[in-house]
């Protein structure tokens, strides 16, 4: 019989190299992808170490976003995940869209007008040196089931492809979205880019019969000049 190969685990690693270990020493901004996922993971399995198990979750899915917006299904069919983990990961990135709502709302209360689309986000993207895109999905009574931050852009662009909007909202169950992002520089009024993109984004989700309701860019606006601080495309006529 062939001599099995020796098995890599984490607890391999030198102490100070585990990520656990330099979560506590430097925090989590200073460890990678794949150890923030190795944590989620917790355990490894016979002859998979979490570490690597992380590592084949990217290469399936090919990206972080990518992990988030896979079902347990899915996840469950990578060797070493099995249901129970599936469910952690799911949880862990549900946590993290729910974060983008103000704390002191309900989750699931109604979008009636673009105010309530700000209120939801503001302070989430508050501030933010670089545009951040962010996808409402709703329920057929226009009530909030998720939250999702799409892409990081540059300071005045953000970049965003049809296929990662309409993957969230179809694996959330989404009967419409709102789309939302913010304009760094203050100044909402929305760029040819961004009509460009929005009119791309209207047609894919009439196409896959998921309504794209408006386009909110939040800016900073000025109370003394009475200039209001977003822009509704709804409103003004572009959707």
């Amino acid at each position: 019989m062939a001599d099995r190969e020796p098995t890599f685990t984490i607890r391999d690693l030198p102490r100070e190299e585990r990520p656990r270990e330099r979560l506590q020493k430097l925090g989590p901004e200073a460890l990678s992808s794949i150890e923030l996922l190795a944590l989620v993971v917790g355990r490894g399995v016979p002859g998979k170490s979490a570490l690597t198990i992380a590592h084949d979750l990217l290469k399936r899915f090919k990206s972080v976003q990518g992990v988030s917006a896979a079902t347990v299904e899915e996840l469950s069919a990578v060797p070493g995940i099995g249901v129970a983990k599936a469910a952690q990961l799911r949880a862990s990135f549900e946590l993290g869209r729910r974060q983008d709502l103000d704390p002191e709302e309900d989750f699931r209360y109604e979008i009636t007008n673009p105010q309530a689309v700000v209120k939801a986000i503001r302070a989430s993207i508050d501030d933010k040196a670089k545009e951040h895109f962010k996808l409402l999905m709703l329920n057929t009574r226009n009530r909030i089931i998720g939250i999702s931050r799409v892409s990081v852009g540059t300071a005045n662009a953000s970049l965003v492809h049809p296929r990662e909007v309409f993957k969230t909202a179809i694996s959330h169950g989404a009967s419409s979205v709102v789309l939302a992002h913010n304009h760094p520089s203050g100044n909402p009024d929305p760029s040819d880019d961004d009509i460009a993109l929005t009119r791309r984004l209207v047609e894919a989700g009439r196409l896959l019969g998921i309504e794209v309701l408006d386009h909110i860019v939040i800016g900073k606006g000025n109370k003394k000049q009475g200039t209001k601080d977003f822009i509704s495309f709804k409103e003004k006529g572009l959707l």
